[in-house]
């Protein structure tokens, strides 16, 4: 299914509705724990009058009768009270802490597999690795004090009220200042926004550069790129540090100002009190009282100021969530099918890659049989990666189709498929991790004798137990400890691994000695014994020595078909005919 990623406006406004409606189907059932935390919310935002009615009861009961039981009694009250309330705001902060936990545990499964679907997508800006940064950073948010602050905020009306109780000029003071720390909230959010978005933008630039750098640090060495690339990370780094200083100095601003007005206002309701009492319209106790209640109800709205960023970035990062999942449809289970056999039908696909001027691939058809292997040539840019991704079904086509077995690509499921069709790209990339891991392609529970068996078949065995470690060799991320070679051959017995019908070659001569070579060569006819099919990826005749027919592309379009010695004797001859012209061209 095509993957949507930039809409109209109305449509992308029906994706974000659309994945809102999953997300609250993943997480049924946490409104009971959401309704507990409200629950734990209320309890203890009424316990928090505590402390206001008990200095009301010292100041105007206690004092005045000079009662000491009275004063006895109600601290034992007071210290109860208190207990209860910090006991229920201990279990609402483990709450909300575990309600964020499961969000992430929920989702990451799904926004896992919506990210790598929308990689296939040339259209695609969204990445598994920024999806998995949003579930955080809503994880982060849930364990924060400001989801706290939200579910305290609508009992502030409660302190208002209490505050209208004592006096209504209390009572509108408190309720004018709430409605000023509203404004300057909203101020907040309309002049950050835009800066903080810039921020995060050149900060992911700044560390994507940095560990470009770091992870092929032999080509900045060997270059003589250590000043150079760090001069560019540094300037990178600094844009990035001064937007943040400028988003951090404007919020910051921001939440002083609002500090700054609440203690005012504390201050201005006890001047006010004061006056009232002078006037004998309240009591000494409502006065005091009345200070720390209005505190207690601009809290939350400056607890909101305060974490601005984390709220907002939590609410940013449902909303891409949410469109990552709209625009990427849950895929239906599939039936699971039998075994393919190794026949392969290429059926007119066309495919063309974002901001290219012409198709990579165009109306490209041909067929392959089992027990047969095709080579695929043509110069640089001809299509053969973009073929290959094809094959594999991670290249979006803009029309034909792919039949493995006389069954399009996109009905089995993607796992299984990459079992039937084993895959050497022409980058190799490792994981953290063993190479025996490595080999059984990141699987928890291998099979050892499989993942010997496949290194076997791809030549490598002999040179992995030459290895320290042998098959428990551990690969970092830089993956210092293996050859251009070794990382060739070891990705042969990964794609070979689970023993694939088909096996799709990338310029897999590129880093192979003549010993691996025959070695490849071996694997292939080895697969081809087995009813199984080889498509390899190459302009060296030494890598098609194997291949039963050649394919020719230039420019996506394919050009020959036929006998491999017959098409490369009329390339042989085609390229001999050239050279005198060009000769005679270079004298005149």
């Amino acid at each position: 299914m095509p993957i949507v990623t930039r809409e109209e406006p109305a449509s992308r406004g029906r994706l974000i509705r659309t994945g809102q409606a999953e997300i609250a189907r993943l997480l049924r059932g946490e409104g009971k724990n959401i309704t507990l935390v409200a629950l734990f919310g209320a309890l203890v935002n009424v316990l928090m009058l505590t402390g206001p009615l008990f200095m009301l009861q010292v100041y105007d009961r206690v004092l005045p009768a000079h009662s000491l039981p009275t004063l006895i009694n109600l601290f034992a009250l007071v210290v109860f009270l208190f207990a209860m309330m910090g006991t229920l705001d201990w279990a609402r902060g483990r709450l909300l802490a575990r309600l964020g936990a499961d969000f992430q545990t929920r989702l990451e499964k799904r926004v896992f597999d919506a990210s790598i679907r929308s990689a296939t997508d040339p259209n695609s800006e969204i990445t598994a690795h920024n999806a998995l940064r949003d579930l955080e950073a809503i994880q982060r948010y849930y364990g924060s004090p400001v989801s706290q602050a939200r579910f305290d905020l609508p009992w502030t009306p409660l302190y208002l009220g209490v505050l209208f109780v004592f006096h209504p000029w209390l009572g509108w003071l408190a309720t004018a200042g709430g409605a000023l720390l509203v404004l300057l909230s909203a101020l907040t959010q309309h002049f950050t926004r835009d800066r903080l978005g810039d921020a995060s933008r050149l900060e992911t630039a700044s560390r994507r550069l940095a560990d470009t750098l770091l992870k092929d640090i032999e080509t900045v060495t060997a270059m003589g790129m250590r000043d150079t690339g760090f001069a560019r990370w540094r300037d990178s780094r600094h844009r990035a540090m001064a937007a943040s200083i400028r988003a951090t100095d404007l919020s910051g601003s921001f939440h002083s100002l609002t500090r700054t007005l609440r203690m005012l206002l504390q201050s201005t309701m006890l001047a006010l009190g004061a006056y009232l009492v002078l006037k004998s319209e309240v009591t000494p106790g409502a006065m005091v009282a009345s200070s720390i209640l209005m505190g207690r109800a601009l809290a939350p709205v400056e607890q909101l100021i305060g974490g601005w960023t984390v709220w907002s970035g939590a609410r940013d990062a449902r909303h891409r969530l949410s469109l990552l999942l709209g625009a990427t449809p849950v895929t239906e289970r599939r039936t699971e099918l039998a075994p393919p056999a190794a026949r392969l039908s290429v059926e007119d696909i066309s495919v063309t890659i974002q901001g290219a001027s012409r198709p990579s691939l165009d109306t490209l058809s041909f067929t392959l049989e089992p027990g047969e292997a095709l080579g695929v040539i043509g110069p640089a840019g001809s299509g053969k990666t973009t073929l290959a991704r094809a094959l594999c079904n991670n290249q979006t086509l803009n029309s034909g189709e792919i039949l493995l077995d006389e069954v399009c690509l996109h009905q089995y499921d993607p796992d299984r498929l990459a079992r039937h069709i084993g895959y050497l790209p022409q980058r190799v990339t490792f994981f953290e991790g063993t190479l025996a891991e490595n080999i059984a392609r990141l699987d928890r529970d291998p099979d050892p004798a499989q993942v010997i068996e496949a290194a076997r078949r791809a030549g490598a065995h002999r040179m992995i137990l030459d290895l320290p470690n042998g098959y428990d060799t551990r690969i970092d991320l830089h993956d210092s400890v293996l050859s251009d070679r070794q990382r060739q051959q070891i990705a042969l017995a990964r794609a070979l691994y689970c023993d694939p019908v088909i096996l799709l070659l990338d310029e897999p001569d590129l880093n192979l000695t003549s010993d691996s070579g025959t070695a490849l060569n071996a694997s292939i006819r080895d697969l081809k014994s087995r009813d199984g099919a080889v498509i390899v990826m190459a302009n060296s005749p030494a890598a098609l020595a194997e291949c039963d027919r050649v394919l020719v592309l230039d420019h996506g379009v394919k050009r020959i078909l036929g006998p491999r010695d017959d098409i490369l004797r009329r390339l042989i001859t085609s390229a001999n005919r050239a050279q005198p012209a060009l000769k005679k061209r270079g004298a005149a």
